[in-house]
């Protein structure tokens, strides 16, 4: 299934612009394809839970992540279906868990977080999300289930 441009770039906008959690975070989709999806973010002290270190705090990573492993999910499930219906398939997305492992103190300038499907049902998909700093560190990764359909 080729995944409708149109509608890629109305999932893109709801996700950047019109959902305010995500415009607080500053979030920014870089990839969402069938394959994968992956958002970058930069440090603000707005985002950061231990002062003394600068670092991330832990609600800003599981965020992220949550994000990106719900997109993950949807994007698996259209192919999956051969659904091109995505803004539809976006509003009836939802987090049913989130296991989040954080490895290592957020720290760095800017952040990666990436996903890919483990396994996609009909109606629920696992996922796997991981977060990075610009130094290639791996800070924190994620497990979601999503409900998808």
């Amino acid at each position: 299934m080729r995944i409708d441009g149109q509608a890629v770039a109305e999932v893109i906008k709801a996700v950047e612009a019109q959902i305010p959690f995500n415009r607080v975070l500053g979030l920014h989709l870089e990839e969402l394809t069938g394959e994968g999806v992956s958002l970058t973010f930069d440090w603000r002290e707005e985002l950061v839970g231990n002062w003394a270190r600068g670092a991330l705090h832990g609600g800003t990573i599981s965020a992220a992540l949550d994000v990106v492993g719900g997109l993950t999910a949807m994007m698996a499930a259209a192919v999956q279906a051969d659904d091109a219906d995505l803004p539809d398939r976006f509003s009836r997305l939802g987090t049913i868990d989130l296991r989040v492992d954080y490895l290592r103190p957020g720290i760095g300038e800017s952040f990666r977080a990436s996903g890919y499907a483990l396994r996609t049902g009909s109606r629920v998909a696992v996922t796997r999300m991981e977060l990075h700093n610009e130094a290639g560190t791996l800070i924190a990764v994620g497990t979601g289930t999503y409900i998808v359909g």
